[in-house]
């Protein structure tokens, strides 16, 4: 699949590493929203969209994040340690909804993702610079067509 564009949405004023959010088309047919740009140690990256992991509490069966140390519904105390670790022994606490299925894959993606982002920081320091609009639709917040840089 071809990305035919990438829109990129700059955060600015914030003490964290995120340093943008990103839209992917790919064949003018699917988008993905919600592709995070952070600035990493070794650089800028970019982070496909997740979801927290969750499960069920043992007493009522309601859903809680693995953090969670009551259950939301009923309070029942949970066990703290229930949280699955990762290859590297890290606990995981999100999963991707959307990821390439190789590093080839990945890298072009990522790629093309930063060369957009590198493109909106520089226009970013243009005079009149307007950056994108994020506008609520019915699914949540989707980027305004004001800003994009096609791949």
């Amino acid at each position: 699949m071809n990305v035919t564009e990438v829109k990129v949405k700059l955060v600015q004023g914030r003490d964290d590493k995120l340093r943008g959010f990103c839209s992917v088309t790919f064949e003018n047919a699917l988008v993905v929203h919600d592709v995070r740009i952070i600035e990493g140690a070794k650089g800028v990256f970019v982070a496909m969209p997740s979801r927290k992991l969750m499960d069920r509490c043992s007493r009522c069966g309601g859903k809680n994040h693995l953090r969670a140390v009551h259950c939301n519904d009923c309070g029942a105390k949970m066990d703290g340690g229930r949280a699955p670790r990762g290859p590297d022994g890290r606990v995981k606490l999100h999963t991707d909804v959307v990821h390439p299925i190789n590093a080839r894959s990945r890298e072009a993606l990522q790629r093309q993702i930063l060369v957009a982002y590198q493109t909106e920081l520089e226009r970013s320091k243009l005079p009149g610079y307007r950056p994108v609009e994020l506008i609520e639709g019915d699914d949540g917040f989707e980027m305004g067509a004001e800003s994009s840089a096609t791949a």
